[in-house]
């Protein structure tokens, strides 16, 4: 294990040389910051829960750029090193396979969580600072908000190496991360959409929608967050799936978990085989 350790830890220092740390975290503490700072805003007179509201607001905000973020991390990640030429030569280290693979995935797990605990811990705790109090569910809402922002990158991560594991030039791998992010993040809704509204939705069972969604990382991420606590269900619109909230929960974070292990354990079998 210490040589995924090692890969790992040259994997964060890479991020933290280009950058690639820094800009995450601004990017994410900006938009966080300023959703934070515009949502909660007007709460205050209403009696809304003002981090129930920035918990809805970044949730909606993360599907977009957490996928992006975690794909431009890893679309390179082996062809990248493939025509730089230094995978031939870390490939003649005593390093497997699979311990290159993982040694990259905890490096770039590890800018994920540091751009997501930084930038939206810093858009949480200004929402606590100006209130007067906030209720505990609404910090259990935000951390569940965060951890799952993580894994919905992580799963994206993984992706990204399957791309980068099955094709042999940067410029391919770049276009196809683009229409991975463009099929999963905004055609398949459109689709979904489309179906729904079709025919009144006749083609659509409640049950059979709720599984589409499921199957999509981004609308499993939407699942989650929006429909597992009763406050941030009734200011999303979806208080209607609060009665099964705890089973949308557990359908949610079991659906990321699948996606992030499956294209990972198919990036492993394709790099198997490939060349360097």
């Amino acid at each position: 294990m210490r040589a995924v350790y090692v890969i790992a830890a040259q994997e964060l220092l890479d991020a933290l040389r280009n950058k690639w740390v820094l800009s995450a975290t601004l990017v994410l503490a900006g938009f966080a910051l300023a959703l934070s700072y515009l949502g909660s805003a007007p709460v205050g007179t209403v009696g809304v829960a003002p981090l129930g509201v920035t918990v809805v607001s970044l949730s909606s905000l993360t599907v977009f750029l957490l996928p992006l973020l975690g794909l431009l991390l890893s679309y390179d990640a082996v062809v990248g090193e493939s025509e730089r030429g230094t995978l031939l030569l870390l490939l003649s280290y005593p390093v497997r396979r699979w311990q290159f693979l993982s040694g990259k995935f905890l490096g770039h797990l590890a800018v994920l969580v540091i751009a997501v605990v930084i930038g939206y811990g810093a858009a949480g705790a200004l929402v606590v600072w100006r209130v007067e109090a906030v209720a505990p569910q609404e910090i259990a809402a935000y951390g569940v908000m965060m951890a799952s922002s993580i894994l919905l990158g992580a799963v994206f991560v993984g992706l990204g190496y399957g791309i980068s594991s099955f094709v042999r030039e940067r410029a391919t791998a770049a276009g196809a991360a683009l229409a991975v992010w463009l099929g999963i993040v905004v055609i398949y809704d459109f689709v979904l959409l489309g179906a729904l509204t079709s025919g009144d939705g006749a083609g659509l069972s409640k049950g059979l929608f709720n599984g589409l969604l499921l199957v999509n990382p981004a609308d499993a991420y939407r699942l989650l967050n929006l429909s597992s606590f009763e406050m941030t269900a009734n200011l999303s619109g979806m208080a209607g799936m609060i009665s099964n909230g705890n089973a949308t929960a557990i359908a949610g974070l079991s659906s990321l978990i699948l996606w992030m292990v499956v294209p990972m354990l198919v990036a492993g079998l394709i790099f198997a085989r490939k060349e360097p």
